[in-house]
């Protein structure tokens, strides 16, 4: 089957057409991509999916001999066109759903990943529209994710993690990674969010950042830095 019509271009398949784990295969790559700049390296894609090494590389060769997914011997794994238009349409499905239950289901912000993992396979065309359109078509999700719209098409702002900021620099909080739902609660009751500005501060110990937010100093581990991408403010 041939579907054209809101994606703009002419693909072999739409994402429903394949099965639950390959969606969630581009999905996952997609989002590697997204955050890292760059492809996903097999032992991660598999810790992040929750498989062993060798299935998640058969399921890799699969979707390599169906021209969605590139990956040359020892090197990262990228989408090919065609894979990256099936993955926009599993991100679009995500990102709509974790919006939609907490905007109007009272779902914590760390608890939407999890369920809209399992209703993004389970949902149709039309529901996703519908939802869109009753939310009034918005554009990024509770972590601050890009949506992408009903054309496919994705604005990706030009942020950088907050590993990467210097001590007195003042940022705006843009996207929170959704990985670890701990970190998010943590963030949450702490202020940092998206939209949230904050100044970088002096660290007490190497392993430990400081964060002014709101007037008010917010400790969090080193390692948790690069879970938040952040926009520069004028000084």
């Amino acid at each position: 089957m041939e579907h054209r019509g809101s994606w703009g271009r002419l693909t072999a398949m739409h994402v429903t057409d394949l099965p639950d784990r390959s969606q969630d295969y581009l999905k996952k790559i997609y989002d590697l991509q997204e955050w890292d700049r760059s492809g996903a390296s097999l032992s991660v894609l598999a810790d992040e999916l929750g498989q062993r090494r060798s299935t998640a590389s058969e399921a890799v060769k699969r979707l390599v001999a169906e021209g969605l997914v590139v990956h040359a011997p020892y090197g990262d794994i990228t989408l090919s066109e065609d894979g990256r238009q099936l993955a926009l349409q599993m991100v679009r499905r995500h990102r709509l759903i974790e919006t939609y239950l907490l905007r109007e289901l009272d779902y914590g912000v760390d608890e939407v990943h999890d369920e809209a993992e399992v209703l993004e396979h389970a949902v149709s065309d039309t529901f996703i529209a519908r939802i869109d359109a009753a939310m009034g078509h918005p554009a990024r999700d509770p972590h601050g994710d890009p949506i992408p719209d009903g054309e496919g098409k994705i604005a990706v702002p030009d942020t950088a993690p907050l590993s990467e900021a210097s001590v007195g620099q003042r940022l705006l909080v843009d996207r929170i990674s959704d990985r670890d739902g701990a970190l998010l609660r943590y963030l949450q009751d702490n202020g940092i969010a998206p939209g949230a500005h904050l100044i970088v501060g002096e660290r007490p110990y190497p392993d430990m950042a400081v964060l002014t937010v709101e007037g008010r100093d917010v400790q969090l581990s080193v390692a948790s830095l690069s879970a938040i991408l952040c926009l520069a403010e004028e000084q």
